[in-house]
C-alpha cells in the first residue's frame, strides 16, 4: 500500500494547477513545502511565520550548502505557500544566511568539439542535440515541442511557454529540415498506432482540452519527441504518450562527450552556451542573440561576451616573446618529451 497523500499538500497541488504552473514546478514546490514542515517537527505552516522561514533558508545555506538558485527556489515555494494557499502573505523575513553565488564563465565547446560530439550521436539524441546547438533551445524546450510548432516554410520554431512562461520564435537550421521531416513521419506512425489501440491522447496546456475536445487526439498537438512507451498522466490520470524523458538525451550526450575525448565539464546546456557564443563570434547583434535565447535582460546574454574577451588568445603570453625562435621552441619540446 502506498503512503496516503497529505490533504494539505494536495491543497498545494490544486493551487499550483489553478494557476497553470508546470508539473515540474508543482513537484518542486510540494517537495520544498514538505521539507519545510519536516524541518520544523511536522508543525503546520499556519503556526510558522517569518522567523521559521528564515531559519529554514539559513539552514539550507549553512548546513546543506545549497546553491543560490536552490535557496531561491525554496523561498519562492514558501512565498507561494503563504500567499496563495494560506492567504497570509509573508512580511519581512529578516536576516537570512545567503547561499553564495559563484561567478562562473559558462562552459563553451569550440566548433570542432561540437562537430566531434555530434559525430558520436545517432538518431533522436543527435536530432535533439542539433536543436540545442542549432537553435539555442533549452533541453526541456526541445522535448516539449509539438508537431505544430515547426514552420518549415519560414525556417522557424515556435517555443511555447519557455522559461518565464514566455513564447518566442527561434531559427530552424536548414540542415535539420530533412531529419525533422523524417521525425514527423515517425510521430505520425506512432500516433496512428496509438489511435488504433484506443489511445492517442496527449496532455494539453491549461484548459485547451475543454475548449477543443478533439485536440488531444490530433496529430498537430502530439510531442515531436514522444516517449518510447505510454504512461499515465499524473494530473488527468489518463493514459497517453508523453514526451521523451530528458535523462535519455543527457545520458547519450555524456557518452558522446566521453567517446569524443572532450574533457570539459560539458552537458546538454553547454550546446546552448556554444550556440550563443558562436553567433557572437560571427558578429551577430547581441539583441538578436538575446531574443533567440529568450533572455529577459540583455545582461544575461552579455555573459557570453566575457567568454569571447577572456579567451586564451586575448593575451599574448610572455613565453612567446622569450621563446621566439623555432630553435628555442624545438629545444623546449625536446626537454618536455
Amino acid at each position: 500500500m502506498g503512503r496516503k497523500p497529505s490533504p494539505f499538500l494536495e491543497q498545494v497541488r490544486r493551487a499550483c494547477r489553478v494557476r497553470h504552473y508546470s508539473y515540474r514546478t508543482e513537484q518542486a514546490y510540494v517537495d520544498w513545502i514538505r521539507r519545510f514542515i519536516l524541518f520544523h517537527g511536522k508543525r503546520h505552516p499556519e503556526v510558522l511565520r517569518e522567523r521559521e522561514v528564515a531559519d529554514f533558508l539559513s539552514w539550507l545555506a549553512v548546513e546543506r550548502h545549497v546553491s543560490t538558485s536552490t535557496q531561491n527556489q525554496a523561498l519562492n515555494a514558501l512565498v507561494f505557500l503563504y500567499r496563495c494557499v494560506l492567504e497570509r502573505p509573508l512580511g519581512d523575513i529578516g536576516a537570512v544566511a545567503r547561499a553564495r553565488r559563484p561567478r562562473r564563465i559558462p562552459v563553451v565547446l569550440s566548433r570542432a568539439e561540437v562537430q566531434r560530439l555530434l559525430a558520436e550521436l545517432r538518431g533522436t539524441p543527435w536530432l535533439v542535440a542539433g536543436l540545442l546547438y542549432g537553435s539555442g533551445l533549452r533541453l526541456m524546450e526541445a522535448l516539449r515541442l509539438r508537431v505544430k510548432d515547426l514552420d518549415f516554410e519560414h525556417l522557424a520554431i515556435l517555443v511555447r511557454a519557455g522559461k518565464g512562461n514566455k513564447d518566442r520564435v527561434v531559427t530552424l537550421p536548414e540542415p535539420l529540415v530533412e531529419p525533422l521531416q523524417r521525425q514527423l513521419r515517425t510521430v505520425r506512425n506512432i500516433h496512428e498506432q496509438n489511435l488504433a489501440e484506443g489511445f492517442g491522447d496527449v496532455a494539453l496546456p491549461h484548459a485547451l482540452a475543454r475548449k477543443y475536445p478533439g485536440a488531444a487526439k490530433s496529430l498537430a498537438w502530439q510531442y515531436l519527441f514522444p516517449a518510447s512507451r505510454r504512461s499515465r498522466d499524473p494530473r488527468s490520470d489518463r493514459t497517453g504518450r508523453h514526451h521523451l524523458d530528458p535523462t535519455v538525451i543527457q545520458k547519450a550526450v555524456r557518452g558522446a562527450l566521453r567517446r569524443a575525448g572532450i574533457f570539459k565539464p560539458a552537458s546538454c546546456h553547454t550546446l546552448r552556451h556554444s550556440f550563443a557564443t558562436h553567433l557572437l563570434e560571427r558578429g551577430m547583434d547581441i539583441r538578436t542573440v538575446q531574443e533567440q535565447l529568450g533572455h529577459k535582460d540583455v545582461k544575461t546574454t552579455q555573459i557570453y561576451t566575457h567568454v569571447l574577451s577572456r579567451g586564451g588568445s586575448a593575451v599574448v603570453s610572455p613565453l612567446e616573446e622569450t621563446l621566439r625562435s623555432d630553435d628555442e621552441r624545438r629545444s623546449v619540446a625536446s626537454q618536455v618529451g
